[in-house]
């Protein structure tokens, strides 16, 4: 039994073979500006049309010995980008006799829905022939309600107006009559010798819903300014770009039918038609052949169409310009080949456009730099782990952060896309061999243990009987 397992454990280390650069199709170098301990690299389109598994399996990083190193593969993180949205203001100016605009007796006209149409200041307020009217504050209106928060105006100078510096107060109301005082700033544009500009253009406060606001000055000359405008935040999301590949058509299964073989790595998100002719539409149906029993034994297998999207694609040329439809959302699904079915033969044959997010590798360069992005080997072993194993305590933001390290030019092996189906005889040749081996093994032990077995009984018979 010793010998047994001695052999079974011999075997287990000649089939087990090493993981070489050698062993991939395709070699990619990598290069980074600083020597860091993890580094993080946005896998290339490349990676994805040499890849021989769905789930990246055949991905490898090794470094200038030959010696893997730990990576994991994690879906690029979406980050939050912040912007603003201009909302512009209705300018209403507040003619008084130096009064503060907030002491000033108003004359307002208003529309159903709100919207005001006149802000004036009562006669009875402004007759004084000793103190002229003068510009005493500004009513602005948004023309309509905004629920979402605004945090700041923006302020513009009239044309002909280069310096100005104020201190401007700001009140919000929703209805005309009840103000809360939200903010103050100083305003500057100023414009030295060189004919530089330095300007302090907006008044920012807490983020709040208003639909009407009042600007008084607090110091300084007021001025009727040529445009206000609100900014209103806004948060969208920041992918990075999307990977895109077009794909030659084939003959389908049925004369409506156009096939599109695709990289088994690949599971698009997104699926469109490229038209190599004008004015054309397209109502048409994209999905995947399934492979269906036969309803008997013994039935051949059969293959049903199922649809994952439906859209009509054109591309039209209308006074010198081109429309063309854009794409369809589709469920990521890794499927070999992707069909396009119409209700009529496809004359035009498009080409199919897909896209898909690709992976961000991160790994822990504990080897001899340069590094090299190894892909392409029949039934690979995974070998990616955990984010945990690879960058221990870093937290979302720091890998973020982390050095991209950048991808040169895939080098194909010596021989390697030529020799595909050779190797594969080969490795099944090698595997068939393996096999015998191991069977030879058995055999070898379970001979050994009947050998055992027969000894034992013929030592118990010839033995004299106990007295």
């Amino acid at each position: 039994m010793k010998n047994f397992l001695i052999a079974a454990w011999a075997f287990s280390s000649i089939a087990s073979a090493a993981d070489t650069p050698q062993d991939y199709s395709h070699l990619l170098p990598l290069s980074a500006g600083t020597r860091q301990g993890v580094l993080q690299v946005r896998l290339p389109k490349d990676v994805y049309l040499h890849a021989r598994s769905a789930m990246l399996d055949d991905v490898r990083i090794f470094d200038a010995s030959g010696k893997p190193q730990p990576f994991a593969l994690r879906t690029p993180p979406v980050e939050a980008r912040i912007g603003h949205r201009d909302l512009p203001l209705a300018i209403f100016p507040l003619m008084g006799n130096g009064e503060q605009a907030a002491l000033l007796d108003l004359d307002v006209n208003a529309s159903a829905d709100g919207r005001l149409l006149s802000v004036k200041v009562k006669p009875e307020r402004r007759d004084n022939p000793d103190h002229p009217p003068r510009l005493s504050g500004l009513v602005l209106d948004l023309g309509k309600a905004v629920d979402a928060p605004i945090n700041a105006l923006r302020f513009t100078l009239p044309p002909d107006q280069r310096d100005y510096s104020a201190q401007v107060w700001l009140e919000t109301s929703d209805d005309m009559k009840r103000w809360d005082t939200v903010g103050a700033a100083e305003l500057t544009w100023l414009v030295n010798q060189n004919a530089q500009m330095l300007v302090s253009d907006r008044l920012e406060f807490g983020p709040r819903t208003f639909r009407y606001a009042r600007l008084s000055w607090r110091k300084g000359t007021p001025l009727q300014f040529a445009a206000i405008t609100a900014e209103q935040p806004t948060v969208s999301d920041n992918a990075p770009p999307p990977a895109q590949l077009l794909l030659p058509p084939a003959a389908g299964k049925k004369p409506e039918d156009l096939v599109y073989n695709v990289p088994p790595a690949i599971a698009p998100l997104k699926a469109g038609l490229q038209f190599n002719v004008d004015n054309v539409v397209l109502a048409a149906q994209l999905g995947i052949y399934r492979e269906v029993a036969g309803q008997q034994i013994g039935q051949a297998l059969a293959w049903r169409f199922e649809p994952l999207a439906s859209a009509t694609f054109y591309r039209i040329s209308q006074n010198g310009q081109v429309r063309s439809s854009g794409d369809v959302d589709v469920a990521p699904l890794h499927a070999r080949q992707w069909v396009l079915r119409a209700a009529a033969p496809v004359t035009s044959q498009p080409q199919l456009r897909l896209s898909w997010q690709p992976a961000t590798l991160v790994f822990l360069g504990d080897g001899n730099a340069p590094y090299t992005l190894a892909v392409g080997r029949e039934r690979a072993a995974p070998a990616a782990s955990s984010i945990e194993q690879v960058a221990p305590g870093f937290s979302e933001a720091e890998l973020a952060k982390l050095e991209y390290a950048s991808v040169g030019a895939p080098r194909a092996q010596a021989g390697s896309d030529a020799s595909d189906s050779a190797a594969a005889l080969a490795e099944a040749n090698s595997a068939q061999r393996r096999l015998m081996i191991l069977w030879g093994v058995l055999l070898l032990g379970v001979a050994a243990l009947a050998f055992m077995v027969w000894r034992l009984i013929r030592s118990s018979r010839s033995s004299p009987p106990a007295s």
